[in-house]
């Protein structure tokens, strides 16, 4: 099919809402470093040429490794496990494995203090020295995005032909046809979960802040706003932070942008698991001792909220931060939606320039929470756009563009499943492109862009990196709360606030969970 003047201008509106969103910021920091460099204001330029800076970087960079590797080692065999063998209770303990993954890890680091701690369920002074260490802020992130890693890699398991599957079963045992045939078909969903947990742990304050370890974005967020206030300095910290993005996105067109989109898709029919025979009740006993370990931390919480009253209490202290933490996540996550659709639409059909957006969004996504947060404080807090960066519109942006790139590769898995010829004999009918997107492909692909809305919105709940950095005042979302409480509020309350958004997170992931199992038994 040629590509219309109407699919152009919707291409075209969506990669402006984009740019306005994502490319904005970042050109924004590239010309106020352009200026911090040359004239040298606010001391960027001395600071850059420090080696603590450079070792600060480093320890960060290993630690975002050791915690990738880490959740690979754990998260990729749970993952297989779930989606493709017949170990006993997989599912349950897939569904108490997954929650940390999509909560804010800080709640996780509260969970295990609150279990671990000297006044811990279980704490102990050898308990506390391990956890407010680097192997335990290591292990702590570990645990919090091992779920990633495993349920990218059901979803690649998931999605392979299962006529592979089929051929391998019939001459070699289940050991061999999991790692000869099963793993190399899921190696890009795996790929893409180690992007993502690098992304995330370079970004993350939380833990750092919280455990008291050094980290290279908790020293741009403090020049930003903490004590150490200078934004001049805060620009210039970012470069070494661009070049990672770069690199990052780099990687992610080797690794993972040139496979196809349905590596990510749920096939349609059952197919037979493979059978572990004398290894069932192992696998099943390694799938619970995951499960465990993700349960522990948020039922410590939970236990102490209900212990110190912190329930009781919740009603003066939330305040309007869980409504205003949904109203911002659920317009940002529209309007991902709103956007991915036709750059998915456009890529998934190779459209001429489909990956420059795509790109701009990875990008946007691997680049450490706090070049975007920089970048939209220099685009948005000016007098003419007080409207905007003094509303919680300037949150909706920061959502919109940290996490377009979930909602574009969601709708781009989605619509790989369905075949270009449905569209093609709708366009000879005389269909045209909004006709098609209207009444054939989101009809169609309902169930499949709830999910996609669905995961954009837990992926804006459980952000507090960008969120932190830009919020008005008066106007903090649940995640910032529970982060500025965590310091001299009574730990009873913020146990229960951190339950409170366990929770909510909860709700949104079942719904999500039943999308899915609708979408795969269709």
């Amino acid at each position: 099919m040629s590509r219309t003047g109407t699919e152009r201008v919707a291409f075209g509106a969506a990669t402006a809402l984009l740019a306005g969103a994502a490319l904005l910021p970042l050109a924004a920091v590239f010309l106020q470093l352009g200026e911090t460099l040359a004239t040298g204001e606010g001391g960027g330029v001395a600071l850059l040429a420090t080696p603590r800076l450079w070792t600060l970087l480093a320890l960060s960079l290993g630690r975002a490794a050791a915690v990738t590797a880490a959740a690979l080692a754990l998260g990729v065999p749970l993952g297989l496990l779930v989606a493709r063998t017949d170990a006993p209770g997989r599912r349950l303990a897939f569904a108490i494995h997954v929650l940390p993954g999509f909560l804010p890890p800080y709640l996780f680091a509260l969970g295990w203090f609150h279990l671990l701690g000297r006044s811990g369920l279980v704490g102990s002074e050898a308990g506390a020295a391990f956890l407010f260490s680097e192997a335990g802020a290591v292990a702590v992130l570990a645990l919090a995005f091992a779920p990633l890693a495993t349920a990218l890699t059901a979803l690649g398991a998931w999605a392979m032909d299962g006529a592979l599957e089929d051929a391998g079963r019939v001459a070699a045992p289940s050991g061999r046809v999991l790692s000869r045939i099963v793993l190399p078909a899921a190696a890009p969903a795996i790929a893409l979960a180690a992007l993502l947990i690098f992304a995330l742990t370079v970004s993350e304050v939380g833990v750092p802040a919280f455990l008291r370890v050094d980290a290279y974005a908790a020293a741009v967020f403090t020049r930003l706003g903490g004590v150490d206030y200078a934004p001049g300095e805060a620009v210039a910290l970012v470069l070494p932070l661009l070049g990672v993005a770069l690199i990052l996105l780099a990687v992610e067109r080797r690794l993972v942008a040139s496979r196809d989109f349905a590596v990510l898709g749920l096939r349609s029919g059952a197919r037979e698991p493979i059978p572990l025979g004398s290894w069932r009740a192992p696998a099943a006993l390694g799938c619970f001792a995951a499960a465990a370990l993700a349960a522990a931390p948020v039922a410590a919480l939970a236990v102490r909220a209900a212990r110190g009253g912190g329930f009781a209490e919740l009603p003066g202290w939330i305040g309007g931060s869980l409504w205003i933490s949904l109203a911002a996540a659920a317009a940002a996550a529209t309007a991902i939606l709103a956007v991915g659709l036709p750059l998915a639409h456009a890529l998934v059909r190779g459209r001429s320039g489909a990956r420059l957006p795509d790109a701009l969004a990875i990008l946007a996504f691997v680049a450490p929470s706090a070049v975007l947060g920089v970048g939209l404080i220099q685009t948005w807090n000016r007098a003419s756009t007080a409207w905007v960066y003094g509303s919680l519109a300037i949150v909706v942006l920061a959502l919109v563009a940290r996490y377009a790139a979930v909602g574009l590769r969601a709708c781009a898995s989605v619509l790989a499943q369905c075949s270009p010829s449905l569209e093609e004999s709708a366009a000879v009918l005389g269909a045209g492109y909004l006709r098609r997107l209207a009444r054939l492909l989101v009809p169609l692909h309902a169930r499949g862009l709830a999910a996609a809305w669905l995961l954009a919105l837990v992926f804006c709940l459980r952000d507090l990196e960008s969120a932190i950095l830009v919020y008005p005042a008066g106007r903090d979302p649940l995640t910032v709360r529970i982060f500025t409480l965590e310091a001299n509020g009574p730990e009873a309350v913020v146990a229960a606030l951190a339950c409170v958004h366990a929770g909510t997170i909860a709700v949104v992931l079942a719904g999500l969970g039943w999308l899915a199992r609708r979408g795969a038994g269709a």
